[in-house]
């Protein structure tokens, strides 16, 4: 009987990503980015590890939103104190903030737990088109598609 395997800390290797922001919805955009960040795209995923890769987004500020969210959505912080709640709409947090719009969204689509905070950390997001991690030597994110993921399955069968 085969055994599930579970990844140890000293055998994962973190990639770094580009992604491109011009474009693309924001939801889908972010749970690319949230799967990314967990590791669930590779096959040595373990829930329990912080296996995923590095994540920079260019051009923040060039994403779309579908329907009405730009004057319906709204985004509500409290100061603690008496009547402390403020609220701006996406059209202001894009005006003002567009790397928080996406930070956001990601966030809301990790596990809530102690890892979120640290895969939070592997996010970079600007809102130009530069970014300061060639260092690193990203490689430009392609979203996995069905017809890519039948060549994948074929590819791992071996019989």
């Amino acid at each position: 009987m085969a055994k599930t395997y579970s990844a140890r800390a000293s055998e994962i290797e973190s990639q770094w990503y580009v992604i491109d922001a011009q474009g693309l919805v924001l939801g889908r955009m972010a749970t690319q980015i949230a799967t990314i960040l967990r590791g669930k795209h590779k096959p040595t995923f373990t829930p329990n590890l912080i296996c995923g890769d590095f994540v920079i987004v260019v051009n923040a500020d060039k994403l779309v939103v579908t329907g009405n969210r730009l004057d319906q959505k709204v985004y509500y912080r409290h100061s603690q104190y008496p009547g402390g709640l403020k609220s701006n709409t996406l059209r202001q947090m894009m005006e003002k903030h567009p790397d928080r719009v996406i930070s956001e969204a990601v966030k809301g689509m990790l596990p809530q737990n102690k890892m979120r905070d640290q895969l939070l950390t592997r996010l970079k997001i600007y809102s130009g088109p530069d970014h300061p991690h060639a260092a690193q030597q990203p490689t430009p994110w392609k979203a996995p598609t069905p017809d890519s993921f039948h060549d994948i399955v074929r590819e791992g069968d071996g019989e």
